[in-house]
């Protein structure tokens, strides 16, 4: 990073008078500051998306890759749908675990749902009821977009049928019937409320 800064006997040697000279220093040095922290920012994020592609790496030849994609794709419309609330990838992948539709659907309601702390402390003015409800509806939105997407993707493959049609359906009646009973527990007069 210091070759961007020009060094002090660059300096002296400069044809501007040592007030220029400091002029110039700070102002490669404010530059530098800002380019310092957008490509840190840029890094970081580059990072991510790698780390998010590496770890979401499908491979539609087998039924039970299948759910792989659709926890994928759900994932993906789940944090685009948290992201203006809390910001990018609210949730991270957990790829190479059981891909079975029973154990998807929980790993998709047990992530997504996590939030909901984060998500009701963003509105402690709110109804509480009203933010639980809300924040069913984020999820559930950005859930049946990605279920939405891989749908789509699994029958443009031709391989949305049979076994993989029935395990991904059952995941998305499972992950409906997780959100309904996330929400059920945690009304007012519910035994379970929090």
């Amino acid at each position: 990073m210091n070759s961007i800064l020009p060094n002090a006997s660059t300096l002296a040697g400069a044809s501007f008078p040592p007030a220029d000279a400091a002029r110039q220093d700070s102002v490669a040095g404010s530059r530098l500051q800002r380019q310092g922290a957008a490509s840190e920012s840029e890094l970081r994020k580059e990072l991510n998306v790698g780390i998010l592609q590496a770890s979401m790496q499908v491979s539609i030849r087998s039924g039970d890759q299948s759910q792989a994609l659709l926890f994928r794709s759900a994932i993906e419309g789940i944090n685009e749908a948290l992201a203006p609330t809390l910001g990018p990838d609210a949730i991270q992948n957990a790829m190479g675990q059981d891909n079975t539709a029973e154990a998807t659907a929980g790993r998709i309601v047990s992530m997504s749902t996590g939030f909901f702390e984060a998500y009701a402390a963003r509105r402690p003015d709110d109804d509480p009821e009203t933010v639980l409800r809300d924040f069913i509806d984020v999820i559930r939105g950005g859930f049946e977009k990605g279920f939405g997407e891989a749908r789509e993707i699994l029958d443009g493959l031709g391989v949305f049928a049979g076994a993989v049609e029935t395990d991904v359906m059952k995941t998305r009646e499972l992950v409906l019937q997780g959100y309904d009973r996330f929400l059920q527990d945690r009304l007012p007069g519910s035994a379970q409320a929090v």
